[in-house]
């Protein structure tokens, strides 16, 4: 059961929804059906170390944006 994330388009809240099979999927501001579902961004937990390299880049080092072993540094 996906955790996802939703905007809605007539009253522009945006909020998370748990997705089951049954799941009537409705805004729980204004109750409309206009929804957009949106990139949602995982959160993981890291050391104050680890997030000063991930902000480096995506392979925590040198930016290359095909991760570890797709630069020629690596």
């Amino acid at each position: 059961m996906p955790i996802y994330e939703y905007g809605c388009l007539d009253c522009g809240r945006e909020f998370e929804k748990l997705v089951r099979s049954d799941t009537v999927l409705e805004c729980p501001e204004c109750r409309s059906r206009q929804l957009e579902r949106r990139l949602s961004v995982f959160a993981t937990a890291t050391s104050s170390s680890d997030a000063a390299a991930a902000a480096a880049g995506p392979c925590g080092s040198c930016g290359h944006p095909g991760g570890p072993g797709s630069c020629a540094l690596h």
